[in-house]
């Protein structure tokens, strides 16, 4: 039996609380949605005493350090969304990081003034990071996060673009796993106050470390890793869209 996620934090809950009291009936509604969805594929990873981690890695042999899981990533050739699983960071089993691929983005969207880096030349299109989820080792969901360009070999967007970029995110597919992409795709729609939040917390972040480091290239610079990051419950998400939509 899976066990239940740790209660979350009470300093959590009032800044999501803030996030929520900002949001339309139509964008709570929306929310709520998503959180059900987000159960729904528990419901059903649970019958088989499965997980979103475990579904992702299965079949995808022994589970290395760093390595991109689905191999080859997950990638939804319609909507041009990508993600994939891997493991670096302590105190966590491992991360998920969501991308949008240029075929994706409204043509209005261009990456910002930037350095040019090596990786960028090893492919023939842009792409802009998302978001971060961060997993336990039960296969929960516990953080958000950001962060620098040079850890995902991205393109740099502006906050307001990748916000906005956040509409096109959808995972439409069976692959890897039909319940791990509803529950992928509802993520970001569940916790998108918080998302939008942490995008923008990222250029601060950028700005002041550009600011207070005028001889380094921001974008390369190894000492700057995670640029936002934010501690999450989907259970508790789920209770605040409810009682604020009441």
């Amino acid at each position: 039996m899976q066990p239940a996620p740790p209660p979350p934090h009470k300093a959590v809950c009032a800044a999501s609380n803030q996030l929520l009291a900002r949001s339309t009936q139509e964008e709570l509604e929306k929310m709520l949605a998503a959180g059900e969805r987000i159960l729904e594929s528990y419901r059903v990873l649970k019958k088989g005493n499965d997980n979103v981690v475990s579904e992702v890695l299965k079949g995808q042999g022994t589970f290395y350090e760093m390595d991109h899981y689905p191999k080859g990533d997950a990638y939804d050739p319609e909507s041009h969304s990508q993600y994939y699983y891997h493991s670096h960071r302590p105190d966590e089993h491992g991360h998920f990081h969501l991308f949008l691929r240029e075929a994706g983005m409204s043509t209005e969207f261009q990456p910002s003034e930037q350095s040019q880096a090596d990786y960028m030349d090893k492919r023939d299109d842009n792409i802009s990071h998302l978001i971060a989820i961060s997993m336990d080792k039960y296969g929960f969901p516990v953080g958000l996060f950001t962060t620098n360009r040079w850890v995902t070999a991205e393109n740099w967007y502006r906050a307001g673009d990748v916000i906005a970029m956040l509409d096109h995110f959808e995972m439409d597919l069976a692959r890897p796993s039909w319940p791990v992409n509803i529950w992928i795709t509802d993520m970001v729609r569940l916790f998108r106050p918080q998302i939008e939040n942490l995008i923008r917390m990222r250029d601060q972040t950028i700005a002041i470390w550009t600011r207070d480091h005028p001889d380094r290239d921001v974008f390369e610079d190894r000492a700057l890793e995670v640029t936002s990051e934010q501690p999450i419950s989907v259970e508790e998400q789920i209770r605040l869209v409810r009682a604020a939509l009441a």
